[in-house]
């Protein structure tokens, strides 16, 4: 086990701490703030005038375009300069899209920033679990990856109530605030990284054992893409489900976007603590069975109180779901840092992938169906479903760890 750590077999406690904490800014700057800031913002957008409303649509793909891109870059670039220093300056350019973001001098020059803060966040998610997690003790990699990814669960919440109070002071200040908030973050975190990132090395068996699991990571990358798609209807539809297709009104739509928030705190400390204690594989059953029958409960129940109750654990599966995905990649490739890595960046790439067709599909069967709200959430359960069948009928990994990697 000592292998997994970059020197010493005692890490020392404040300095893994410190490590963390950077992984946290990193994920809430990358992802929390530049993917999901900007679902609240696209009303006043175009109240504002700054775009038409397809044009609004338009550009919340990009950074979903963006982050499939960086997804595919992020490795290559931290080969290049490394892995800290490409973190550092993702986190730099994602507050410098929020500058741009500011002026809105074209659809074009809009475009280009969102686009550029999705690539940002494409590669951090790629780089900051590998460049943090050799410095951890192998018992708390579950817990530790829940903590790094938490930062996503925060900027859902910060969504739901950090920019509503930006925008009392005008549109274009929200996101300079935005930009403000990101810098705060980069600057926080900029020396609490790893002084370095040891190159991963394969174990002596790693030769042994490296072809057997292929098959196994094949249905991992099924399964990931499924969630990703899963995730995608109550991510852009549940409050807009809320406010127009249940008349409950845009005050108490934007409520349960809190509510998904705080789900999405909740999901990664929670998935990586029962990844810790079950298992990943185990871990990874549970929340699919659940996430299917949430939203087999969406699907069917016309109730507000039950809903906020489903939004609550519907939340916590984003956020989620990117720790114990990755604790299950530890799992089925074991021993091997550079395989591992190799993995995860080839299931953040399958899951951006996904994610990404999802949205512009869900959008067109939305459109084609007469605005079925319910019909995506089925949809969404049934994507679920499938991962778990396929989950269920996987055979055990080769030579698993278990919930120690």
């Amino acid at each position: 086990m000592s292998s997994a750590l970059p020197s010493s077999r005692r890490p020392d406690a404040p300095s893994v701490g410190l490590h963390i904490f950077a992984g946290l800014c990193a994920s809430l700057v990358g992802i929390g703030l530049a993917r999901f800031a900007y679902t609240p913002l696209i009303p006043p957008l175009i109240e504002a005038h700054w775009f038409a409303a397809a044009d609004v649509v338009t550009l919340g793909a990009a950074n979903l375009g963006g982050y499939l891109l960086g997804a595919l870059l992020g490795r290559p670039l931290a080969a290049r300069v490394g892995a800290v220093a490409c973190l550092r300056w993702m986190m730099v350019l994602v507050t410098l899209a929020f500058v741009g973001c500011a002026f809105p001098l074209s659809l074009a020059w809009f475009f280009g920033w969102r686009l550029v803060s999705g690539v940002a966040g494409g590669a951090m998610m790629v780089l900051v679990a590998a460049t943090v997690l050799p410095h951890v003790p192998p018992a708390r990699k579950g817990v530790a990856s829940g903590a790094i990814f938490l930062g996503v669960g925060l900027g859902v919440a910060a969504s739901g109530t950090v920019v509503p109070l930006l925008l009392n002071f005008g549109l274009r200040n929200t996101w300079l605030g935005l930009a403000m908030l990101s810098a705060v973050l980069t600057a926080a975190s900029w020396f609490a990284w790893p002084a370095s990132t040891p190159v991963a090395k394969p174990a002596s068996a790693a030769p042994a054992t490296a072809g057997a699991p292929a098959a196994g990571l094949a249905v991992l990358y099924v399964q990931y893409a499924l969630m990703a798609i899963g995730l995608v209807p109550p991510m852009v539809f549940l409050v807009d489900f809320i406010a127009r297709g249940l008349g409950a009104g845009a005050h108490l739509g934007s409520l349960f976007w809190v509510v998904y928030g705080l789900g999405s705190i909740a999901g990664p400390p929670l998935y990586g603590l029962l990844a810790d204690r079950l298992g990943p594989r185990p871990t990874v059953r549970l929340a699919l069975a659940v996430q299917v029958l949430v939203l087999a409960g969406a699907w069917g129940t016309g109730s507000l109180a039950l809903l906020a109750l489903l939004t609550l654990v519907i939340g916590s599966f984003p956020s989620g779901i990117v720790p114990l995905v990755l604790a299950h990649v530890h799992e089925s490739v074991p021993h091997d840092a550079a395989r591992q890595n190799q993995v995860w960046s080839r299931a953040t790439t399958v899951f951006a992938a996904a994610q990404a067709a999802a949205g512009y599909g869900f959008s067109a069967l939305f459109n084609a169906s007469g605005g079925n709200y319910r019909l995506l959430f089925i949809c969404a359960a049934a994507a679920l479903l499938v991962a778990l069948l396929a989950e269920l009928g996987r055979r055990p990994a080769v030579q698993p760890l278990r919930g120690r990697a």
